[in-house]
């Protein structure tokens, strides 16, 4: 894996302890080597996950739209900031310059960003892993939710299984170089 997209939120959040997690997600990805892709702000998780990848030597690309570029959002300091069209072109250019996918905490985005890219791996558009980084319990109910679609139905479990959810980095980016990327029939169970 070359480079990992992550996805987060544009605020911090009430618990300083998402911000060193997302830190330790920076560095950890410096020092396997993996660049990360992202949103391109200096704001949030966004900002921590690109600042302490950046400190610890590693490669970072932003991608952000027109309409957020703004001085006080667009990070000045990255390797590489694409500034886009709009949103779709943003979540479209950062799939085609990642390996793979990982949300930490965040709100609307984050979730829309990390279940459109966990479809387009049920519809066989990409191969590429997917994951959830569970830090502080924040998605706990997201997860008991996911596993309720599961039970009533509406979301098979070779699908279920394209998402890779773990509480710890080094746990998930193990699971990613272990990741089968072979098809799923997302009608079938």
């Amino acid at each position: 894996m070359d480079r990992l997209c992550v996805f987060c939120g544009s605020s911090k959040g009430a618990d300083p302890g998402y911000a060193d997690d997302a830190a330790a997600l920076g560095r950890l990805l410096a020092q396997r080597g993996i660049g990360v892709v992202y949103g391109g702000g200096q704001v949030g998780l966004m900002g921590v996950v690109a600042d302490a990848t950046l400190a610890a030597g590693g490669e970072v690309i932003g991608v952000i739209p027109k309409h957020l570029m703004r001085e006080e959002i667009a990070h000045a300091g990255l390797t590489q900031l694409h500034v886009v069209e709009d949103m779709h072109e943003r979540k479209a250019m950062m799939a085609a310059l990642s390996d793979g996918f990982v949300a930490l905490p965040g709100g609307a985005g984050t979730l829309e960003e990390l279940f459109e890219v966990w479809t387009w791996a049920q519809l066989g558009l990409h191969a590429k892993p997917v994951g959830l980084l569970d830090v502080r319990g924040y998605y706990r109910e997201l997860r008991g939710f996911i596993q309720h679609m599961v039970d009533e139905g509406f979301l098979n479990r070779a699908s279920r299984k394209l998402l890779t959810i773990e509480t710890d980095a080094v746990a998930l980016l193990d699971a990613f170089a272990r990741h089968d990327a072979r098809p799923v029939d997302k009608w079938a169970d």
